[in-house]
């Protein structure tokens, strides 16, 4: 047992990623099992303590990951998480966003974030190992990941403020008629068993709280395609790229119901979050190219990474402060029913 505990799994000790699971099961076990046995809103006092909360874990597994496995690590896992963290702020606005289009109450919301988030706990493991792999075979794929990033920041940059319409998702309409959809909540049951209209038996049926939930997790594979692929430009050590992604998204959760409420007040973070996908791109070309391979010191990743994200914060609070950007961004007319069908 002491052997196989000891050997590496993906170039990591399975021990470490035995602590790192059992971290996980006992934060999702206590916040479900615990903090939130029924349903009811959440309040942005309780959200805020939750969020330092969970941040707090991840710093002090950061902290381990540095004492453990030396100085670079522990900056590639910082740098991986704060960069996860910044862009999960622009997840939030559109979750936000689905939630008031589904008409979701928000004591019903934490459930279906809950479920959301366990599921891109799977999902992003999938896309990482994905990754990894791809690199292990071809490391000029990293290449590949890198231009992304630079257009991607590039395009984010120059991109409009129009807000997301969830009611033209295909897969919506594809799951609306393909499938039974009540057209009124079920309090917090993602199925429930209906009369057929036509032979009057009980029938499962979808409610909107399922849809709501199949969009966030679509939302967030489309923003996995530039969180993943920027931690991969950081470091390809597949325990920092994995466990910097979940800790960052573990607290997402706790922290929507402080953030929607203030989401204006974000308004520039998405030009910091801009600059920082095109540093991370070109600093791969710059290592391997201008450097003949060597490596950018760690500290300087780090630094810049927080240094951008951290104005970003402070400029879009300074510049939204008394209220001057409250009606950024419009919201769209909330949904009293369930989507076409």
């Amino acid at each position: 047992m002491i052997e196989f505990i000891m050997q590496d799994w993906l170039g990591t000790p399975v021990w470490f990623w035995a602590a790192f699971l059992v971290i996980v099961i006992a934060l999702t076990a206590f916040d479900l099992g615990i903090l939130h046995k029924e349903d009811r809103e959440l309040g942005i006092r309780e959200s805020l303590k939750l969020s330092v909360f969970y941040i707090g874990v991840a710093l002090l597994f950061g902290g381990w990951v540095w004492f453990a496995r030396g100085e670079q690590s522990g900056m590639e896992y910082f740098t991986g998480f704060f960069i996860e963290k910044a862009l999960s702020i622009d997840n939030v606005f559109v979750i936000s966003l689905i939630f008031t289009y589904f008409a979701i109450p928000p004591k019903y919301q934490y459930r279906a974030l809950l479920w959301g988030i366990m599921a891109v706990i799977v999902l992003r493991g999938l896309m990482i190992a994905g990754g990894a792999a791809l690199l292990a075979q071809a490391y000029w794929v990293l290449y590949l990941f890198a231009a992304f990033l630079i257009v991607t920041g590039i395009k984010m940059f120059f991109a409009g403020d129009e807000p997301m319409d969830v009611g033209k998702n295909p897969v919506i309409r594809w799951i609306s008629t393909h499938m039974r959809v009540t057209k009124e909540l079920h309090a917090q049951k993602f199925f429930v068993k209906v009369p057929d209209e036509k032979t009057g038996k009980l029938v499962r049926a979808a409610t909107p709280l399922f849809l709501a939930l199949v969009v966030i997790n679509l939302a967030d594979l489309v923003f996995a395609l530039d969180s993943v692929p920027a931690i991969f430009a950081i470091t390809t050590d597949t325990f920092i790229v994995y466990t910097s992604n979940i800790f960052a998204i573990l607290g997402l959760r706790a922290l929507y119901f402080a953030l929607a409420a203030m989401i204006h007040r974000f308004h520039y973070l998405k030009y910091a979050l801009a600059a920082v996908l095109v540093f991370i791109g070109s600093k791969i070309f710059v290592t391997d190219f201008l450097l003949d391979g060597g490596k950018m010191p760690a500290w300087i990743s780090l630094g810049v990474t927080f240094g951008l994200i951290a104005a970003g914060i402070f400029y879009s609070l300074w510049k939204t402060r008394g209220g001057e950007e409250e009606d950024w961004p419009a919201q769209p007319e909330k949904s009293a029913a369930s989507p076409p069908v």
